[in-house]
């Protein structure tokens, strides 16, 4: 199989950036940092877009006082874009050790996919961003903190998010997932079925929902991000057309995280 274009991958992940953005957020000396105290470590982590116009040393020094001043612990995300291009290999040199990796996986033309009907007994509806926020915080085990940062981060967005379930015809919930579209470019969020409604192709199903509800709004492409060891969730999204674009990780200084 053909490698994704490097062009591709570095837009999803643009377009990843753009919508993870929380309220909380500044620039360093060329380093993106984020304070959500949402669950999220995309929105509480530095995003190190730069090389930096300070010695490394004491980038991370005024990194680590920020994310101290809003009681959070100091967390950089490392990806094949990161600055400066040995960031990776300095920061393991520091002992910070390296945890919960994730794949960006990406479609690159959505006009393939084809249409599918919900079955007779299935709805797939929108939900508001506070119940979205709430019904996915309960399912990834979320505190009450987490769910309300989650959802002002959701309504803050620069990038709008749409937040779906879908249910049988007693209202039980079968998945939920959102999407987030900026221009062609939908990423795929947040995508959780129920314990007991797992093995019975409902992410698959809700997927789909979600991707042709994009495509009605423009959209030609689409991301979405998975945890690197979630063999199941990959071979559906891989049924889906989704080809791996690239990993990223994250590293911390404080190793209970790992």
């Amino acid at each position: 199989m053909a490698a994704v274009p490097q062009e591709l991958a570095r837009r999803a992940e643009e377009a990843g950036l753009n919508a993870s953005a929380p309220p909380q957020q500044a620039d360093i000396a060329g380093w993106l940092i984020r304070l959500s105290p949402g669950k999220a470590k995309r929105s509480r982590c530095v995003n190190a877009l730069a090389e930096g116009t300070l010695p490394l040393e004491e980038m991370l020094a005024r990194c680590e006082r920020a994310f101290a001043a809003a009681a959070l612990p100091l967390i950089v995300r490392i990806t094949p874009f990161s600055q400066p291009s040995d960031l990776d290999a300095r920061l393991a040199a520091l002992g910070w050790p390296a945890f919960d990796a994730a794949d960006v996986m990406v479609l690159d033309c959505l006009g393939a996919l084809a249409d599918a009907a919900l079955p007779t007994d299935v709805r797939f509806e929108p939900q508001s961003t506070e119940r979205y926020a709430q019904t996915v915080g309960q399912l990834r085990g979320s505190s009450a903190r987490e769910i309300t940062a989650h959802a002002e981060r959701l309504q803050q967005s620069p990038v709008p998010y749409q937040g779906f379930v879908l249910l049988d015809a007693d209202g039980q919930l079968l998945a939920c997932g959102q999407f987030t579209r900026e221009g062609g470019m939908v990423g795929i969020y947040d995508i959780f079925t129920p314990p007991e409604q797992r093995g019975q192709g409902r992410a698959r199903l809700l997927c789909t929902q979600l991707l042709l509800a994009a495509r009605a709004e423009g959209a030609e492409q689409a991301y979405l991000q998975v945890g690197s060891d979630n063999e199941v969730a990959k071979r559906v999204y891989a049924r889906l057309g989704f080809e791996f674009a690239y990993r990223y990780h994250y590293r911390s200084p404080t190793p209970e995280l790992a």
